[in-house]
């Protein structure tokens, strides 16, 4: 295989997780965003601070290369 072809594959599985993985994290904002209580409502770095965890973080790096799985397994079947 062609180094080049290697380079664009591993770069567009690169940016398909990335962008589940963004996704992953803009519901978590959103979400914590709409269940908040106060009147004055959270700061967003109140927000951030809540949803950047380690183990958000493993749920979205996993979710994200279980969802590249999926997308290529329907990709090569269609």
């Amino acid at each position: 295989m062609n180094s080049n072809l290697k380079y664009k594959r591993v770069l567009r599985a690169l940016i398909e997780v990335g962008f589940i993985v963004f996704l992953f994290y803009s519901n978590l904002l959103m979400g914590e965003y709409t269940s908040t209580n106060s009147k004055e409502g959270k700061t967003l770095f109140t927000a951030l601070s809540n949803i950047i965890t380690l183990k958000n973080f493993f749920i979205a790096i996993t979710s994200g290369l279980v969802g590249y799985g999926v997308f290529e397994f329907l990709r090569k079947k269609l």
